[in-house]
């Protein structure tokens, strides 16, 4: 199940007053649930079973922060201090590896002071063996590059700034 899709569902359990949220789709379940404490969501995630795999129990696949906790670390956006310009900031929509070319002895996408549009590739993330693209959300100037290629990132972390 694909990354945006789970966010999109930790974005619509955190907004009902539901404890406990389900899906199947094909083979793949995906199970979101509250903790006690009423914090972030956790995330199971279930894998088909084959007839020759011993059964197993839903396993924790990892922690899914707000988006705030996750960029702030539980602390108030107002007082982190990131030393990022003002503009529109672009996070990344998964955990991953940042790669600012599409190879290493390509230039980068983007660069500080270069103009983009809204859909234009600023970078991409790797997941999973799995590339996927970043593309800029707000046309503009990109303004400052938050990560360097080949450094791991955190879902909601932010990436670029385009003013």
């Amino acid at each position: 199940m694909d990354l945006r899709k789970i966010k999109k569902l930790i974005d619509l359990l955190e907004e009902s007053n539901l404890a406990e949220l389900e899906i199947r789709e094909g083979e793949e379940s995906v199970r979101l649930s509250r903790n006690p404490t009423g914090n972030a969501p956790l995330v199971y995630a279930q894998a088909a079973q084959h007839a020759s795999a011993p059964a197993r129990g839903s396993e924790p696949v990892m922690p899914m922060l707000s988006p705030v906790d996750s960029a702030t670390g539980g602390r108030p956006a107002e007082s982190v201090g990131n030393g990022l310009p003002d503009g529109h900031v672009v996070t990344s929509p998964m955990v991953g590896t940042f790669y600012a070319s599409p190879a290493p002895d390509k230039p980068a996408f983007v660069s500080v002071g270069q103009q983009v549009k809204a859909g234009e590739t600023l970078g991409i993330i790797e997941a999973m063996k799995m590339f996927n693209p970043i593309e800029a959300d707000a046309s503009g100037t990109v303004l400052a590059v938050a990560v360097e290629s080949g450094q791991p990132v955190e879902f909601d972390q932010p990436l670029f700034v385009i003013g």
